[in-house]
């Protein structure tokens, strides 16, 4: 019998992860979360990782309910990808700043000035906004992408400026930037930051593109938090300077423990300024809520879902085959 809802509160934690293994096997549901997500929802969930290889993973698999604790924009795409399953999201506020800079009615006013402009769009943005892209990119496959495009084609890249400008330098190409940025990436301090890197100055120091060109500068590699992952395990080094949101470091505590990870600071020093305060509204007990109600669910009309899924496809057809082939990583089968 399914525990009260008002009882959840109090509930012993022991009891509250018994609870959610028991609803998630009686709802046959897959549990994904985001490198970002708190270290206890990633430690019970069936996969850990960037915000598409989620969704791909889940679409590959049986379950009938995706419980996907990350934000808005992460459930929409599994919803893109699975519409014929129930997708739940155990905050809906969790939402992301790159998606609230491109609200639609200003970004198809901004696309119709640039009629001959191919519109590329980061996957960070709502479903309507890659309703009205031509190519969907993400931070791993972008620049292989860009590099696929004629010399002579005009972009229009969205909605990350930092991630832009960065693109822009390393394909050679002249862009037009939609001004979006991540919260999070924004409050590193590059001053912050040197006083870092002459503190440990064997530490090579990793940034994700989302990072403003003061950041990224500094950095021995840039990356999406995958490739940021790869890069921290497989480097000789014992100690790394990570500028992302300070939850991909518990992946990599769990994965090298015999190393040291340092988050990049905020302006006052302190890395916990750059946690996504979107990611942190999910909970284990609102986790717990979902799963139960099956509520709050992310619903994409059909419409909107179609027209977004060709950009989508369009970006899986260029991608490298690595990005497409990459075996899952799961605690459960189905």
């Amino acid at each position: 019998m399914t525990i009260p809802l008002t009882a959840k509160a109090t509930m012993p934690k022991a009891e509250l992860l018994s609870e959610i293994n028991r609803l998630r096997k009686e709802k046959n549901a897959v549990i994904l979360a985001h490198y970002y997500q708190d270290a206890e929802i990633q430690d019970l969930a069936d996969f850990v990782g960037d915000s598409l290889d989620l969704s791909r993973k889940a679409a590959a698999t049986d379950a009938d309910v995706i419980v996907f604790c990350g934000v808005r924009f992460m459930a929409e795409v599994a919803k893109i990808l699975s519409p014929e399953k129930t997708v739940v999201l155990p905050d809906m506020d969790a939402g992301c700043s790159l998606e609230d800079s491109c609200p639609p009615d200003r970004f198809i006013k901004f696309r119709d000035k640039y009629p001959d402009h191919l519109c590329i769009t980061y996957i960070n943005c709502s479903a309507d906004i890659k309703a009205m892209s031509d190519i969907i990119i993400t931070s791993s496959n972008a620049e292989h992408i860009i590099n696929q495009l004629p010399e002579n084609q005009k972009i229009i890249l969205a909605p990350d400026r930092h991630l832009g400008a960065y693109l822009a330098k390393k394909t050679g190409r002249d862009m037009v930037l939609w001004p979006g940025s991540c919260i999070v990436h924004e409050r590193f301090s590059e001053k912050e930051l040197i006083k870092l890197k002459a503190e440990h100055p064997d530490a090579p120091v990793t940034a994700h593109p989302e990072c403003p060109d003061h950041i990224l500068r500094h950095a021995d590699h840039v990356g999406s938090t995958s490739s940021i992952l790869k890069f921290v395990l497989e480097n000789p080094a014992e100690k790394f300077l990570v500028a992302t949101e300070p939850g991909i470091i518990h992946q990599m505590q769990k994965s090298a423990p015999h190393k040291t990870f340092i988050g990049a600071p905020g302006a006052d020093g302190n890395c916990n300024c750059n946690q996504c305060p979107f990611m942190a509204l999910n909970t284990i007990e609102k986790l717990y809520n979902c799963l139960n109600t099956l509520e709050p669910q992310i619903e994409v009309d059909e419409i909107t879902r179609i027209k977004a899924l060709a950009p989508l496809n369009k970006m899986f057809e260029m991608s490298p085959p690595a990005a497409s082939n990459r075996p899952p990583k799961s605690g459960r089968a189905f």
